[in-house]
């Protein structure tokens, strides 16, 4: 491409780039008003409504007991979007969506600032393309446009992770020791260290400190003194953001806060199976390139051209042959692998393992794959069409997946509907109780009538005679719908009558004899 050819073609491609931005944006928003699914969308949903109406911004409690399984920054998010947009499933999703289009963007910034620094020759794309496509690349992948999608932690601590390490990235290669340049971003680097402390507790700054260190170790070279000199100013910031809660969190609550948040939801949980979540050592190994989809063909090329020039025998020497991103010396390749790799062995030795633990890795691995593209499509504008296509489709998909299936999949597993059914024909006071069964959904959705046991926790029924005995009166009950029939044949216990069922569950009135 001469440098004509490249003005002229520029102002094309900057629409075509404009346009999926616009996209990466509706899609992002498409489809926030779901009914909340799972166990966590609820229940988080439900402990920031119960804040947001306590006017309380410190200790988070469910069903009116203390809840101190994670930090305040995702039910802060519910709050403030509640206050502006009403309590809803969107006000609940708005903060999740935003900080995962603020993890693209923060990657953007990454490919925009590595591009400056590496001059390109005239015959080159131009050196915001290669931005642009990590861009794409984050905001197509399933496991980010997944997890942005859910009112739960996950994206909450991607989010200020990603930002901190791109901005210790651009100090880390800053070419000259400006503030904009040298200073600002490092002190940016323990800004969000402190944020993702508030996000999800003490992994919000071993990740950065150790992503740090691992790559200072592949680069075989030492932290130059500012970095170093920065660590005691740097902790004392980060320390002081995450004051702003966990100091008013201490002096409400105490040593009960110290105990369950610290010792039990982060170390017993790290080192034991307590909390039911077992999983093999492989399994992030395997969810990991899952969440890279539709690129998992790149990211597992990137990977193994990664290794493989790594090896002496690489014939890969000389920069040019990979135009502004030299693979056998690439600070960013270099730095992205141990992205990669720090949350992924960390995690895969915990004693407990959900999928979403490992998103913070996904930005590292989506880096190797961007890179591995844009390599890719330097060979024919073909190529690049053939990108922009499977990004293209991947929202297409995603958005009538949103409007139907995924909607047809809420309405068997949630009970927001058959709640409003029975409110509607008159229940709307009576308790309600599970039996077989617990639906944390209806945490958000019957917040109020819930039974639960001695320490908040929704009680569950297993004898039905049990039941009638310890709730007088008349009770909703919530139970699997394959149950209903024999419990419709227990009318000498009870009147016992179906008000509506989703497909899995039902919801019956049920009021006793005596």
């Amino acid at each position: 491409m001469t440098k004509n050819q490249s003005k002229i073609q520029n102002p094309k491609s900057k629409i075509v780039w404009l346009l999926f931005a616009l996209v990466i944006v509706f899609i992002y928003f498409f489809g926030l008003n779901i009914p909340l699914l799972g166990p966590d969308e609820p229940r988080y949903s439900q402990i920031a409504r119960e804040m947001f109406e306590r006017g309380d911004w410190v200790t988070p409690r469910l069903g009116g007991f203390d809840w101190f399984e994670k930090p305040a920054l995702l039910y802060w998010l519910q709050i403030f979007f509640y206050k502006i947009f009403g309590v809803s499933e969107f006000s609940a999703r708005f903060g999740s969506a935003l900080f995962g289009l603020g993890t693209v963007f923060s990657l953007w910034i990454l490919g925009r600032k590595w591009s400056a620094e590496n001059a390109k020759t005239e015959d080159q794309k131009p050196k915001s393309e290669f931005a642009n496509y990590l861009a794409l690349i984050a905001a197509s992948s399933i496991g980010l446009i997944a997890f942005s999608r859910g009112a739960s932690f996950d994206i909450i601590l991607t989010f200020p992770i990603t930002a901190s390490l791109v901005a210790f990235f651009i100090f880390d290669q800053a070419t000259k020791k400006s503030f904009s340049t040298f200073h600002f971003p490092l002190s940016i680097f323990y800004f969000f260290i402190g944020v993702s402390l508030i996000a999800k507790g003490l992994v919000g700054i071993v990740f950065p400190f150790a992503i740090v260190a691992f790559y200072y170790v592949l680069s075989w070279r030492l932290p130059n003194k500012t970095f170093i000199f920065s660590l005691f100013w740097g902790t004392i910031l980060s320390l002081a953001v995450a004051c702003l809660w966990y100091v008013p969190m201490y002096q409400a609550n105490g040593w009960k806060f110290i105990d369950e948040f610290f010792i039990q939801h982060h170390f017993q949980r790290y080192t034991s199976n307590k909390y039911q979540h077992p999983q093999p050592f492989w399994f992030f190994f395997a969810v990991l390139p899952l969440m890279t989809t539709p690129w998992i063909p790149f990211f597992f090329a990137g990977i193994w051209k990664f290794f493989k020039i790594q090896s002496p025998k690489s014939k890969v020497q000389s920069p040019k042959k990979f135009l502004f991103l030299p693979f056998s010396a690439s600070p960013l390749l270099l730095f992205s692998f141990a992205w990669l790799c720090v949350p992924t062995v960390f995690f895969s030795l915990s004693g407990s393992k959900l999928p979403g633990y490992i998103l913070p890795a996904l930005p590292g691995a989506l880096i190797l794959t961007a890179i591995y593209i844009y390599e890719f499509v330097q060979k024919s504008e073909k190529r690049e069409w053939i990108i922009k296509g499977i990004a293209l489709t991947t929202f297409a998909v995603v958005a009538v997946l949103l409007q139907f299936a995924v909607m047809e999949y809420a309405s068997h597993e949630t009970v927001k509907n058959i709640i409003q059914t029975a409110n509607d024909k008159g229940f709307s006071n009576e308790k309600i109780v599970n039996l077989y069964t617990v639906s944390h959904n209806l945490e958000f959705y019957a917040p109020d009538r819930l039974i639960r046991d001695p320490h908040g926790k929704l009680k569950k029924y297993e004898d039905f005679s049990v039941l009638i005995k310890e709730n007088q009166g008349q009770v909703l009950v919530l139970a699997p719908l394959k149950d209903v029939p024999n419990l419709l044949k227990q009318q000498d216990l009870a009147e016992v009558s179906l008000i509506a069922e989703n497909g899995e569950s039902a919801l019956l009135a049920v009021k006793s004899r005596n």
